[in-house]
């Protein structure tokens, strides 16, 4: 069907002498002609149809002849059932042409045959093209090889509200409303570019959407659902680019809505209350808004639960986009209209703060669709910002906790440099329960602890504590690494009775810790040490490389089943020692490997450095933002003990050895210049060596070791492991205050066990330039009886 001069469709016919099977008769109805296409409907040849009657051909089914009583041209428009040369039937439609000049009587008749259902299908496409014309919804154009139109549909008239006329011979540019493609790969691209497209390439472009505004309606978009297809003939001429359009305003405006919803799934990816806010404003703008806002109370961004709204708690803008003419007015003071929506932020009873929403005049005012839109954003993004908040708090909580729980500041020694550093984890995870410490043990040395508990949060940090306390705890004992690691893994495990294995919430998070404990032994030049599921340390001697000790790894705490090993090793005087948790080192692959080898790079080439400035070169390459987990580090110096500050004398076991060990203290405290403390120390070492005699076995030996300026360490070791014991002795009773005497005069006093027996120890605090002190005033018959 093609367009007539008017613009009207014109139906043309299905019959074509070309195509249609077509008998040619003479004024006597004998067949003068006959096609191909007659050929193939009745069955016979040229040969055996031509000079015949078409009575005899063109025969009806029913027996009676078909020009028994109808002229030609009465049979023409008639459907037929005729039969064939093979004996069927079949139904066709005649029509009838006469032959001649006009004006004279027929000279010759030409009777064209179509098969009926070839005629209906024909009709079937007629009737839908001329309801596609007359009463379909759908705008259709028709533009020509040079870009013009050429036709429209008065689909078209009522659409635009312009007579045919006007589009006649016009280019799309010239006709169309002003607007853009949204969406799809042509998004941005001008409806002529897309014709000229289709017209070279002969590819249709499907469900283009079109927004546009009409003159005089600015504020009222509309959006067109268009497809484009090339127009070419039988004999593949083309004839331009047909364009079918209708309109989805409202169904676009509802799928707009639809996935506004859907992208507010990117609103809360992250657990803090000014990026869920900017979320928020990133989905409204600029495709639900022109421009929004979102203003929070302090306390909120503090992690506080808000104070009631009606009080006007202090409030932050945390979040605009676009531009409004009240951008400094508090939200709660700017009025609500059907241009701009100002919603609270709540969940449950609480406010958090408020969300303005803003539409300029050129769109449309919010509807009724597009408040209760608006609302189901800001209610889902209230409830992340309450997630956000509560996990704010928490966090804090947990941070404040660990940090209060870790030490604030390192004991200073004169046998160790350190440094030491922790972060938190990133993200959701955050705080968790890595700790390190730095204990001070008898006889100049120095217990080293690093560990990690399992989880993150309030849990982890109390569990770390408490690893911690216990850990300091057992270090007083002087017990060696692996059974104070063996003392810890029974008490963790104790902890564990009672708990159903199946109820994971009620699981103790110190099941599973991992804790590493060194020992570094000043004096002799060692350490010691002993893991529970804890990377080894690193050690850089000076000169490098940094390398990790090759320490047996155990299981982690609380699984039991297996002991304890802990390894010694020499370590040469100034060398590094480096302790630190799995989140120092581990990657996104979950490997430590990479990382410990990238901590040994960087102690190799730094360290000769003060341990602080190294501490800033490992945490430099870790990003606080994407850690997984938390972070601890002890960098450590070691230092030997002068060798002139330390004396040691063998002891016999004879009670005469007292006095000469009297002596030596006296000789040695001289030599350092140490007669302040002098009456202490003497009396101290009197108590200790005679208790040995008495009570203990060979070998015995005396040893001072003075800490620099800061205490002098007596030391009495015999071969028997029996514990000293301090008791209150009566007044009648001649013995047992020697310990009750040690304890007073010493800061503080022990006993540790070796493999050749044990050590009982005293220290005292020294003051180089301190007067001799008289701690009590004794008559010589108490002085006597104490043996002084």
């Amino acid at each position: 069907m093609t367009p007539s001069r008017s613009g009207e469709p014109d139906p043309g016919t299905p019959f074509d002498l070309a195509s249609t099977a077509t008998a040619v008769l003479d004024r006597q109805g004998v067949v003068i002609g006959w096609n191909s296409a007659a050929e193939d409907l009745y069955g016979l040849t040229a040969v055996e149809a031509l000079g015949r009657p078409a009575r005899e051909i063109l025969a009806p089914a029913d027996g009676r002849p078909l020009f028994e009583t109808d002229t030609p041209a009465d049979l023409s428009g008639k459907t037929r059932t005729l039969r064939t040369s093979d004996g069927g039937t079949v139904r066709a439609v005649l029509h009838v042409l006469p032959l001649g000049p006009t004006g004279h009587a027929p000279a010759a008749w030409a009777v064209m045959s179509l098969a009926a259902e070839q005629m209906e299908r024909w009709a079937t496409d007629q009737a839908m093209l001329m309801g596609l014309f007359h009463q379909s919804p759908i705008g259709l154009t028709v533009y020509g090889p040079d870009g013009r139109v050429t036709w429209v549909n008065p689909r078209q008239e009522v659409e635009f509200r312009r007579d045919r006329s006007y589009w006649i011979g016009k280019y799309v540019r010239d006709i169309t409303p002003k607007g853009v493609i949204v969406g799809g790969t042509l998004r941005g691209r001008q409806l002529d570019e897309v014709v000229e497209q289709v017209f070279r390439s002969g590819e249709p472009v499907v469900d283009l959407h079109y927004r546009y505004t009409m003159p005089g309606e600015p504020t009222r978009e509309r959006v067109v659902c268009c497809s484009y297809f090339r127009l070419q003939d039988p004999d593949g001429n083309l004839l331009g680019v047909c364009e079918s359009a209708f309109e989805i305003t409202a169904r676009y405006a509802a799928q707009r809505r639809l996935e506004l919803l859907s992208r507010s799934s990117s609103i809360g990816t992250t657990l803090d209350v000014v990026r869920t806010s900017e979320e928020l404003v990133a989905v409204a703008v600029p495709d639900f808004a022109d421009a929004a806002r979102v203003d929070l109370a302090e306390a909120v961004l503090e992690g506080l639960e808000p104070t009631p709204w009606d009080v006007r708690p202090p409030v932050r803008t945390v979040a605009h986009s676009g531009s409004t003419d009240q951008e400094d007015t508090p939200a709660r003071d700017v009025p609500a209209d059907d241009r701009r929506l100002v919603l609270p932020l709540k969940a449950g009873a609480a406010t958090f703060g408020t969300v303005t929403l803003t539409r300029t005049d050129r769109r449309a005012p919010f509807a009724d669709a597009d408040r209760d839109l608006a609302g189901e954003l800001v209610a889902h993004t209230a409830v992340c910002l309450d997630n956000a908040r509560r996990y704010a708090h928490e966090h804090a909580s947990a941070l404040l906790l660990q940090r209060n729980l870790l030490p604030q500041e390192l004991p200073e020694h004169t046998t160790v440099e350190t440094a030491h550093h922790y972060i938190p984890g990133a993200g959701p995870t955050g705080v968790g329960g890595d700790w390190y410490d730095v204990i001070s043990l008898s006889g100049a040395r120095v217990g080293l602890v690093v560990g990690d508990v399992v989880g993150h949060g309030l849990h982890a940090a109390v569990t770390m504590g408490r690893l911690r306390t216990t850990v300091r705890a057992l270090a007083a004992l002087d017990l060696a690494p692996d059974e104070l690691l063996s003392r810890l893994d029974d008490l963790v495990g104790q902890a564990r009775i009672g708990i159903d294995p199946k109820d994971a919430e009620g699981a103790d998070p110190a099941v599973c810790a991992r804790c590493l404990y060194v020992v570094y032994d000043a004096v002799h030049g060692r350490i010691a040490a002993a893991s529970a599921g804890h990377l080894p340390p690193v050690v850089v001697p000076p000169g490098g490389p940094a390398a990790p000790l090759d320490v047996p790894v155990g299981l982690p705490l609380g699984v039991g089943g297996m002991p304890f090993e802990a390894a010694e090793f020499e370590i040469e005087e100034h060398s590094l020692l480096a302790l630190f948790t799995d989140g120092l080192v581990i990657g996104a692959d979950g490997d430590p490997a990479a990382g410990v080898a990238g901590v040994c790079r960087t102690l190799t080439e730094h360290s000769g450095l003060h341990p602080d400035d190294i501490r800033r070169r490992l945490a430099a390459p870790r990003d606080p933002a994407a850690a997984r987990d938390d972070a601890a580090l002890l960098l450590v110096r070691v230092r030997p003990l002068a060798e002139d500050h330390m004396a040691s004398w063998r002891i016999d076991p004879d009670p005469a050895e007292v006095a000469g060990a009297r002596a030596f203290t006296n000789a040695q405290l001289a030599h350092w210049g140490l007669d302040a403390v002098g009456f202490a120390v003497e009396l101290i070492v009197s108590e200790l060596v005679t208790n040995a005699i008495r009570y203990g076995a060979p070998p015995m030996d005396l040893r001072l070791l003075r800490d620099q300026d800061r205490a002098l360490i007596c030391e009495v070791s015999d071969g028997r492991e029996t514990s000293p014991r301090l008791r209150r002795a009566r007044p009648d009773e001649e013995g047992g205050r020697g310990l009750f005497l040690v304890a007073q005069l010493a800061d503080q006093w022990g006993a540790r066990y070796t493999r050749e027996g044990k050590t009982i120890w005293a220290e005292v605090p020294i003051r180089p330039d301190a007067e001799p002190t008289i701690l009590f005033d004794l008559d010589a018959e108490d002085a006597d009886a104490l043996g002084i």
